[in-house]
C-alpha cells in the first residue's frame, strides 16, 4: 500500500550509518552469490539448511542444516536469506529509509544488536506460532519489523514521502505510515491463514523492537519526538 522513499530525519549522533549500510550489502551480496543463479549455481537446497525449519528448532524433527551447524545457528543465518527479489528489495527498502535512524538513537554496536535479537525474536514468534511447520523460515523482516517498531515509538512526527498505492507520491507521518504497516500484519495474521508468509515472525520483531528500543537508547534520546517543537 505504501512504499516508503525518504524521511525528513537527519542523523544527529553518528557520523555515517555504517552498520545499516553493512547489512544491507550483506543481505545483498548473500542473494546475489549464492541464492540468484547470477554468480554461483542456485543452491537452494544447502542455502535452504540456513532458514529456520519449525520442526527442527522445535525438536519435532531431525535437525538437517549444513556442517554440523547447531539449529539454534539458523536463528542468525535465516536473516541474511530471502525468497526472491521482491522479497529482499522490500526488506532492503525499508531498512535503508528507516535504519540509519535507529542506529543514530543507539550507536553502532548496539543497533547491531538490536537487529539481531529483533531478527531472533520474530524467528521464535514464528516456531512458537507453527512448529509442526517444515517450511524454512528466510528474510530480514523480523528485523525490519524491529526498525519500524523502534521508529514509531522514536519519530511518530516525521514526515515520510511515500508511494500511496506505488504511484502516488504523498508526504505522511510517520505515524501513519508505520501504524498502518503494523495493523496490516494483525489483520493477516487474523485473516490471511493460507499464504507462507511468517506474519507471526514480522509481529514477533515489531513487539521485540518496541521494548528493546527504549532500553538500548543512547541517554537522553526522547521518546515520541518529545524533543521536536
Amino acid at each position: 500500500m505504501f512504499v516508503p522513499l525518504s524521511d525528513d530525519n537527519p542523523i544527529v549522533h553518528i557520523e555515517h550509518h555504517y552498520v545499516t549500510l553493512g547489512l544491507i550489502a550483506a543481505n545483498v551480496a548473500v542473494f546475489f552469490l549464492f541464492q540468484s543463479g547470477m554468480v554461483f549455481p542456485a543452491m537452494e537446497a544447502s542455502v535452504l539448511g540456513y532458514g529456520v525449519v519449525p520442526t527442527e528448532l522445535a525438536g519435532i524433527a531431525p535437525p538437517t542444516g549444513p556442517f554440523g551447524m547447531p539449529e539454534s545457528g539458523t536463528l542468525v543465518t535465516y536473516m541474511f536469506l530471502h525468497g526472491g527479489w521482491m522479497h529482499l528489495f522490500s526488506n532492503m527498502l525499508f531498512l535503508w529509509v528507516f535504519g540509519d535512524n535507529i542506529e543514530d538513537a543507539l550507536g553502532h554496536v548496539r543497533y547491531l544488536v538490536f537487529y539481531l535479537l529483533c531478527g531472533i525474536a520474530g524467528a521464535l514468534a514464528h516456531v512458537f506460532v507453527t512448529p509442526y511447520s517444515d517450511i524454512p523460515l528466510v528474510g530480514a523482516s523480523g528485523a525490519v519489523a524491529g526498525i519500524i517498531a523502534a521508529y514509531l515509538i522514536l519519530h511518530p512526527r516525521v514526515r515520510v514521502w511515500v508511494l500511496f498505492l506505488g504511484r502516488i507520491p504523498l508526504r505522511l507521518k510517520a505515524l501513519w505510515v508505520l501504524g498502518f504497516w503494523g495493523a496490516m500484519q494483525v489483520f493477516s495474521v487474523v485473516y490471511d491463514t493460507e499464504s507462507n508468509v511468517a506474519w507471526w515472525g514480522h509481529i514477533g520483531g515489531f513487539l521485540a523492537g518496541a521494548v528493546l528500543v527504549v532500553v538500548l537508547r543512547r541517554p537522553g534520546v526522547a521518546l515520541f519526538d518529545r524533543d521536536l517543537g
